[in-house]
């Protein structure tokens, strides 16, 4: 599993303009991933493999 802090982190992907932004940390079951600008709305956790899975096929739909 790509290495996560267990605190929030903006993707690096993320503009520095405050626009489309997702933070994503490290849980014990494996990853959380929430939208910046809608903090209060929670967020979607997904187990290791999960996770990992959904790296590889965004990883893969860009080239």
């Amino acid at each position: 599993m790509t290495k996560l802090s267990p605190e929030w982190k903006k993707s690096t992907y993320s503009g520095g303009n405050g626009g489309q932004c997702v933070e994503a940390r490290r849980t014990s079951a494996g990853a959380a991933v929430r939208d910046t600008q809608n903090r209060h709305l929670g967020h979607l956790e997904a187990s290791g493999a999960e996770w990992t899975a959904l790296l590889e096929a965004v990883k893969g739909s860009a080239h």
